[in-house]
């Protein structure tokens, strides 16, 4: 079950949702719309490795924007913190954001129970577009979970900026040979 944007308020105000900063006006039919912050993460090497970590340097967006160019991916935080312990944040692309050829989350746009931090938002650029901080580029829904809730604790608890893969920390199953 989905929340509306009438019920998110509420919950931020009971302290069941935490978004801060947190501006009721960005309320809408059945979600919240989520800025982009300052910083972009961008990895400086050629190819990815998930069993090690990966080179990459965290740049400001100036004022007058960031031109991404298709086929551009990188790495970018929300303007707020957000979590819940007792609804599942997800988030998804504004359908203007989309329209412009941007995507916002490429494949990971679940949020854990019990995350609190500011999302790391995943840019891939099919056209030139440019991105500005403070912009309205994503939105995020809750929704109500069914059975037991066991509360996320894992690798980016707490983010602080555009976070990095970090699989290297996952446990690595064995190759059979």
């Amino acid at each position: 079950m989905i929340l509306t944007g009438d019920e998110v308020r509420q919950q931020v105000d009971r302290g069941r949702i935490a978004i801060s900063p947190f501006d009721p006006a960005r309320c809408t039919t059945n979600s919240y719309d989520l800025a982009l912050g300052r910083r972009v993460l961008v990895y400086t090497e050629e190819v990815l490795d998930p069993r090690r970590p990966a080179a990459h340097e965290i740049r400001e967006i100036p004022e007058e924007g960031l031109e991404l160019s298709p086929g551009e991916f990188v790495l970018a935080e929300t303007a707020e913190t957000i979590g819940s312990d007792h609804y599942v944040p997800m988030i998804h692309a504004k359908s203007g954001t989309a329209r412009m050829g941007l995507f916002v989350h490429v494949t990971a746009d679940l949020i854990d129970i019990g995350f609190v931090g500011q999302s790391t938002l995943q840019l891939y650029a099919t056209l030139p577009v440019r991105i500005r901080p403070g912009m309205l580029i994503a939105q995020v829904t809750f929704w109500q979970p069914a059975g037991a809730i066991r509360l996320y604790d894992g690798k980016y608890q707490l983010a602080d900026g555009p976070q990095p893969s970090r699989t290297y920390l996952d446990h690595q199953v064995p190759s059979h040979a």
